[in-house]
């Protein structure tokens, strides 16, 4: 069964010999390399088992050379892995490799990615951030977009809050845009209230992050799914590390009470992504607790299935 990782993560062309890339031509097998170069004659250049190899500009990616995909998008591969499958090997001594990233791409998209429901969970990898969200390798060089609203509960100012550029994480799929691309959301995917609350003890001192600054208090995020209120003070910044003593969990009001112990830590604070789940299939998630007067749910089962 072939698997279409995000380029990075794939079957690496440069640890194979000559009769294993004869094998992996054969089979259609998807293999990844480094591009070298981007050649005069508009071709990706790359190097198999002491050999030179071409993408030629058409079979960079699936909708090269038409409004889908622009220039940039090919010549940025130069120095980063790229995924290809082998169309041709070399006819003589002389002779080079040719190698096709478009069929990579149309085979996961038929193959792997026009089969997923909403709530199907898949690894993927971030490939750069802007403003209102963060793009992601969801196989083969394919991209999908995680909406800022989908990176967690906890209130963020912009993506990087919790994701960065080269992270591998896990994603369920949302829904589909206009174009049938993914639309990914991985909020669901760290946990509910409840389980990250239980993380916690009455008592304990932790790190904390502040995430928004308002009238009446502080939000401080403890974990990427749980944030809790102290009182304001002066001197604080939205992103700023904090120490803080909690006062009291209480579940029935989905409420953290903080007070802040020290607001002088050294150094920036990244929460890593805790997943309370990371493979198969999620039908519905809700994240408040039982008899809370806020209630925050996905149904991932009301959404469209594949087109």
């Amino acid at each position: 069964m072939v698997e279409y990782k995000p380029e990075g993560q794939g079957r690496c062309a440069a640890d194979l010999s000559e009769e294993e890339l004869r094998a992996a031509a054969a089979s259609g097998a998807i293999l990844e390399s480094t591009a070298l170069a981007f050649d005069h004659d508009h071709r990706l250049r790359f190097e198999l088992c002491g050999r030179t190899a071409y993408m030629p500009y058409e079979e960079c990616a699936d909708g090269a050379g038409t409004s889908a995909v622009r220039d940039i998008a090919i010549l940025t591969r130069v120095g980063r892995p790229t995924c290809f499958v082998i169309e041709q090997m070399p006819l003589d001594a002389g002779g080079a490799f040719l190698l096709s990233r478009r069929k990579a791409q149309q085979a996961c998209k038929v193959e792997y990615l026009d089969a997923l429901f909403p709530g199907d969970i898949i690894p993927c990898c971030v490939t750069h951030l802007e403003n209102f969200g963060a793009f992601c390798d969801v196989g083969c060089g394919i991209s999908a977009l995680l909406p800022i609203d989908c990176l967690s509960v906890s209130r963020i100012q912009t993506p990087a809050d919790r994701v960065a550029v080269g992270e591998a994480i896990f994603c369920a799929v949302k829904s589909r845009d206009a174009q049938g691309r993914l639309v990914l959301s991985l909020k669901e995917l760290l946990g509910t209230w409840q389980q990250n609350a239980e993380l916690f003890r009455v008592g304990e001192t932790v790190v904390g992050l502040v995430r928004s600054i308002e009238t009446y208090g502080v939000f401080i995020e403890i974990a990427p799914n749980l944030a809790g209120l102290a009182e304001s003070c002066e001197g604080l910044r939205v992103g700023q590390p904090v120490s803080v003593y909690i006062k009291n969990i209480l579940p029935e009001k989905m409420k953290v009470k903080l007070v802040i112990v020290n607001r002088d830590l050294g150094g920036p604070l990244h929460f890593e992504p805790r997943y309370f789940v990371s493979e198969g299939h999620l039908d519905r998630w809700v994240y408040s607790t039982a008899g809370s007067s806020k209630y925050i749910e996905t149904d991932f089962s009301a959404l469209p299935s594949p087109l």
